[in-house]
């Protein structure tokens, strides 16, 4: 069988920009070079595009951008003329390299949003993951809260405002907010950010203003919600129109919450299968495969939720459609545990993209 031209971008203009390489990192440890040509996409943080052919180690550090023998300018371009990489040699020419699917290891904003995506659609390549709607939608936290609710799955309360309306009235958000959630402590969160970046949990007003403050320097939308007594569980789901749901993971946070230090710096424990009954377990699966359908996710998602502590309450917590695949990141470990190893998860994740794309060629 032919090999498939199989692209890898990682890095970005993202705060999470130190996260897609180390994904990125464990992707390439993982990949089987019998399969696939693999071609490197790097995007620095400033947001320039260049082909990296040289040591995939250098990639979970930043010592790949130093690497001036094996990095080239280029970028994928919008056109169906040339569907792959256009590379920009230094005597003013260019050449291609051909891509048969794309595998967009990116986290957050500028990757994760429906950008990335937007571009892949227009040079119609094959790609892993969500499109472009179900990408923005599920990036923006604002966009989940409103649909799932309308879907009537249950979520935690929460109110959400324009830092240009905070800017010009301060009291009246604020009073809108104590009335909306009712009691501290809150959440605060730009509504389209990912690795819990901007994220402040706050237990008066006076640290409210703060951490809206905080959060409008990632996004001039801002998601506040209630706090949640609870365990904190995930479900990774697989598939297009068939849907795997994985058993459930737990989250027991280093830190207060689990903020970006406590997901990629400090110790947070994670278990697997999680501390819920065997019927809680079933209904979070059931809830992740409806939300994932409701907000039309492809390819893969993680779903992240609350269990209420008391009343055991299943509360969707938000939807990742471009989960962490590093080391110690819970989907590919939850695939693991259902006996999908990590190879053949990626195996499956570019097989399933490139079988939507063949469907909407129809």
């Amino acid at each position: 069988m032919d090999k498939l031209d199989l692209g890898v971008l990682f890095g970005g203009a993202s705060t999470e920009h130190e996260v897609s390489r180390r994904s990125c990192f464990s992707i390439l440890e993982k990949l089987d070079n019998e399969k696939y040509n693999i071609r490197l996409l790097g995007i620095t943080k400033k947001g320039e595009w260049y082909l990296y052919t040289g040591d995939y180690q250098n990639i979970s550090t930043d010592a790949w951008e130093k690497d001036v023998q094996n990095k080239k300018r280029a970028f994928i371009s919008p056109s169906t003329e040339k569907k792959g990489i256009i590379i920009l040699n230094e005597d003013q020419s260019y050449s291609h390299l051909n891509l048969d699917v794309i595998f967009p290891v990116f986290h957050g904003r500028n990757g994760e949003d429906g950008t990335m995506q937007g571009l892949f659609e227009l040079a119609q390549i094959p790609y892993v993951g969500c499109d472009v709607l179900s990408s923005c939608c599920c990036m923006d936290k604002i966009f989940t809260n409103i649909i799932l609710t309308q879907a009537g799955i249950k979520k935690a309360k929460f109110a959400f405002l324009d830092s240009f309306d905070f800017d010009n009235d301060e009291k009246t958000c604020l009073d809108y907010i104590e009335k909306e959630i009712s009691s501290y402590p809150m959440f605060v969160k730009p509504s389209n950010s990912g690795s819990s970046v901007g994220v402040s949990k706050v237990k008066n007003i006076d640290e409210l203003k703060a951490a809206i403050i905080l959060a409008k320097r990632y996004d001039s939308r801002i998601l506040i919600e209630e706090n949640i007594v609870g365990q904190e569980v995930e479900c990774a789901v697989l598939g297009n129109h068939k849907t795997i749901a994985s058993i459930i993971g737990e989250i027991a946070p280093a830190n207060d919450f689990y903020d970006y230090e406590a997901k990629y710096v400090s110790d947070s424990g994670l278990y697997i299968p999680a501390h819920i009954s065997d019927e809680t377990s079933e209904k979070i699966r059931k809830i992740a495969q409806k939300a994932y359908t409701v907000m039309g996710c492809k390819g893969l998602a993680r779903v992240d939720f609350f269990v209420e502590k008391g009343s055991n309450e299943v509360l969707l917590n938000e939807i990742n459609t471009m989960p962490g695949f590093t080391s110690i990141s819970m989907y590919p470990k939850l695939m693991e545990q259902i006996g999908i190893g990590y190879s053949d998860l990626l195996d499956k994740l570019i097989a399933l993209a490139v079988e939507r794309f063949k469907e909407n060629e129809r």
